[in-house]
């Protein structure tokens, strides 16, 4: 899957985590790479309000029409929580790399954290969940079960820690990848689809991590 091939005329919509992703980090340079990718930037990532998180992003897909969803930690429960938006049908998929645990994210930020309740309600959109092994942000049998209420397709990468800057992914292109895997028809089939996303977990590990 080439960069060329993840351009349509819906915007790649890039949602960050607690802290937004900084200089050097995967989401960065995904916004770089691609002309129609928008980091949707919020007032306050040191504290996270679910509020006022959901009402940026829902604020610009009224005004973006159709688009797509590359989200990482924070930012995927922040897409989750547009299961029940009446923008969800302009979600056209999302991928969902590295999502937290709310209590093991508020264990880890005490009094940062205004997100409610983890949503578990069914996604109305094809979605994709990247997860690894070693997530100190979530276990990889939490993420199973909560991929599972999504109704998310899983691909394990081994051993990778949060997926971000820390674990060794800058640049990391087998994102653009994995983001293809959204939009092909691997994701609008039944069967063996789950089979065949675990199966490509090891080509998008970083190397040496394993």
């Amino acid at each position: 899957m080439t960069q060329r091939s993840l351009i349509d005329d819906a915007t790649t919509l890039v949602l960050p985590g607690l802290n937004g992703s900084g200089r050097g980090h995967w989401q960065r340079h995904w916004v770089h790479d691609h002309p129609a990718a928008l980091l949707v930037e919020q007032d306050n990532w040191t504290c996270p309000d679910l509020q006022h998180w959901r009402q940026r992003l829902e604020d610009v897909i009224a005004s973006r029409g159709d688009v797509w969803i590359v989200a990482h930690s924070l930012g995927c429960l922040l897409t989750a929580n547009l299961a029940r938006s009446p923008l969800a049908g302009q979600v056209k998929g999302a991928l969902l790399v590295a999502p937290c645990d709310l209590e093991t994210t508020e264990a880890l930020h005490p009094c940062v954290l205004n997100f409610g309740e983890m949503s578990l309600d069914p996604l109305p959109f094809p979605s994709l969940v990247v997860a690894s092994l070693d997530d100190p942000y979530m276990t990889f049998r939490r993420v199973q079960h909560v991929a599972r209420c999504w109704g998310s397709h899983l691909v394990d990468i081994g051993p990778s820690g949060h997926i971000n800057i820390k674990s060794g992914h800058g640049r990391w292109p087998a994102a653009y990848d994995l983001m293809g895997l959204v939009r092909s028809s691997v994701l609008t089939g039944r069967g063996d689809q789950h089979r065949h996303a675990r199966a490509l977990g090891a080509a998008y590990a970083v190397p040496g991590r394993h």
